[in-house]
């Protein structure tokens, strides 16, 4: 039971890493990442508005890990009811200023990448499952073994782009820099600590359980 309870402080504490980096990303101020383009594209052939695009979009993603035999455990649960929070909580307290340039607006992204590499490695570490888009990255991850996640990372964001992009969503010199920098930062980072995110075996919410039966 202690063990399951670290981990869960563990992927809280991955995920409030994680949120401070999509805040800086949003903070650089030059355009959507791919993802909320993509969001965005649907809200205008849709009536759903931006969030419920995300919404269901995050739902169909679920759906596609269940079919590659992703497990869905507490992680993906608690990714799913905090991640979106403390984003907008960095929003609101808006700690930083605002960017005035294109250059500083680029290194705040890089940076925003960089934390957001280091937040997926913490709740990836635990073991208790990923969010819906993460555990798509691992799923496509597991099936292009040639390839380095990062690389893996560059396609699925380019696709991504690429198909928000023909719905109409917005793009920005931030989304391209989003789209090819952050398979690149994340290799550089998990090479540096030794991390393969296809590696970790995730427990379900029923592995999770027994566990918590057995030793409590």
């Amino acid at each position: 039971m202690k063990q399951v309870v670290l981990g869960w402080i563990q992927i809280v504490f991955g995920l409030f890493i994680f949120a401070l980096g999509v805040h800086l990303t949003i903070r650089a101020n030059l355009g959507l990442a791919p993802w909320d383009c993509f969001g965005m594209g649907i809200s205008y052939h849709t009536p759903l508005n931006y969030g419920l695009s995300m919404t269901v979009m995050a739902i169909v993603i679920l759906g596609i890990d269940l079919l590659m035999k992703e497990k869905i455990g507490f992680g993906t649960v608690i990714d799913a009811l905090l991640t979106g929070n403390f984003v907008q909580l960095f929003n609101d307290l808006d700690p930083f200023p605002e960017t005035k340039s294109i250059q500083v607006g680029i290194v705040i992204i890089i940076a925003g990448l960089a934390l957001m590499a280091i937040g997926q490695f913490f709740y990836m570490k635990s073991a208790q499952g990923c969010g819906p888009r993460d555990a798509l990255l691992v799923g496509l991850g597991k099936r292009l073994r040639r390839l380095p996640i990062g690389a893996v990372q560059i396609l699925l964001w380019g696709t991504v782009l690429l198909i928000g992009w023909l719905l109409g969503g917005p793009v920005g010199i931030g989304t391209l820099v989003c789209t090819f920098c952050s398979g690149v930062v994340m290799q550089a980072i998990y090479t540096l600590i030794r991390f393969e995110p296809r590696s970790v075996v995730h427990q379900s919410f029923l592995e999770t359980v027994r566990q918590m039966k057995q030793k409590s």
